[in-house]
């Protein structure tokens, strides 16, 4: 069992006017940024969040009439629920959607707002897995797997096919690794189309499950990633044979580069991408040098990250850059006192955001107070200057959280 350019066609006609046709956008801020000449494919502007509704779309509509009146059924804690449910809504085929039951609520409502019937089962993703085989089994429903079928990686395949008629001078594509259907499907169309593509797969680095497969090593994946979306510990034995065949590297990244890419792209980009979307980027930002001077084509492969995930990944960022910090300083516990420090913050340019009194604790003089300040800055250099000035006024003062003022 294999898939052919033939086949990605023959998807890639099943999908013409059915779903968006995403944008390969230039990356002009991130260009800049890299020293490269970075394109980037869109697909978390698709109506599910993702690129999963391609291969969905594919495998459901060539369902024979009996399979789509008794429904089909996916497990998923993520972008194959959405994209499943989606599909089967715009195709009017019975959805049942086997989600852990720790799976965070949004998630599940957002797969429920397309109609799909949501049952909530299992504490991890095998144990889901195994219940909704067996209801398959039980109600005579078409499992729709998210990775290992050659309709999903055909459906996938579409990607590359719409990449390279965009920008034919396309020299590496980058591809986020999960179960390895979307690397699957890309690296059998680009490297039929054109043999001297370079196809570069990227996993989170807990979770590098195809990189050890290929490679004949002991599982390990496991652990807490944002790349939620490409924490697969056993890889699809399809995807797989194809992997081995047409792609050329597999690159590990680690959180805190996923967690920068994803920064990243919304603050030079304006893209909002969750981290499996993320992955390639932050290939690049870890792996500089193997990319620079190349002209690379980077799948966004999905937008549907948590609003509060987000929301913190870009206050670390502000953080990490300098931009948000925390000070502490010694004062003596008297009036007017605090007003003098709020003075001299301001004065420096600093914004502050939080404070914090401490009088109470043992360790703390009983006529002095701990202040804990948190302060919008310009740079770690502005920090600095205002660590400085506080101490020359007499508030002993330093860095709690941040950029360090050395920085």
């Amino acid at each position: 069992m294999t898939v052919t350019l033939h086949d990605i066609e023959q998807a890639a006609a099943l999908l013409a006017g059915k779903l968006v046709r995403t944008p390969l956008v230039p990356a002009v801020g991130l260009n800049e940024e890299l020293g490269l000449d970075l394109h980037l494919k869109l697909e978390n502007l698709q109506r599910a969040g993702s690129f999963k509704s391609r291969g969905a779309f594919v495998k459901m509509s060539r369902l024979p009439k009996e399979a789509t009146r008794n429904g089909v059924i996916a497990m998923s804690a993520g972008n194959h629920a959405q994209g499943v449910a989606y599909v089967a809504r715009e195709l009017g085929i019975p959805a049942t959607i086997v989600m852990p039951e720790n799976t965070p609520f949004m998630k599940v409502e957002r797969t429920r707002r397309y109609g799909a019937r949501v049952v909530l089962k299992g504490e991890t993703l095998s144990e889901s897995a195994t219940f909704a085989r067996d209801l398959a089994d039980a109600e005579k429903l078409t499992f729709v797997h998210p990775y290992d079928d050659p309709d999903i990686v055909a459906g996938q395949g579409t990607l590359a096919l719409e990449m390279l008629a965009d920008n034919p001078g396309l020299d590496v594509l980058v591809v986020p690794i999960g179960g390895g259907g979307l690397i699957a499907g890309i690296a059998t169309a680009a490297k039929a189309l054109k043999p001297g593509i370079e196809i570069i797969g990227v996993e989170a680095a807990q979770y590098p499950s195809m990189y050890q497969a290929l490679h004949g090593e002991t599982p390990t994946s496991g652990g807490q990633t944002l790349a939620e979306g490409i924490a697969v510990k056993i890889p699809g034995a399809l995807p797989l044979e194809i992997v081995r065949q047409h792609v050329d590297d597999i690159l590990m990244v680690e959180e805190s580069a996923i967690e920068r890419a994803v920064q990243l792209l919304v603050e030079i980009q304006k893209i909002v991408a969750e981290g499996a979307g993320a992955a390639g980027i932050a290939a690049l930002l870890a792996h500089p040098e193997r990319f620079r001077g190349r002209r690379v084509g980077a799948v966004i492969c999905g937008g549907n990250i948590d609003t509060r995930m987000l929301s913190s990944v870009l206050l670390r960022g502000l953080a990490r850059d300098g931009k948000l910090v925390r000070i502490r300083s010694e004062i003596s516990d008297s009036p007017g006192t605090l007003a003098k420090i709020a003075g001299l913050i301001g004065d420096s340019g600093g914004n502050i955001v939080e404070i914090y009194h401490q009088r109470l604790f043992y360790n703390v003089p009983v006529k002095l107070a701990e202040l804990d300040a948190v302060i919008e800055t310009r740079t770690s250099d502005h920090v600095r200057e205002i660590v400085e000035r506080l101490n020359k006024a007499g508030f002993p003062t330093r860095l709690l959280g941040g950029a360090t003022p050395e920085e």
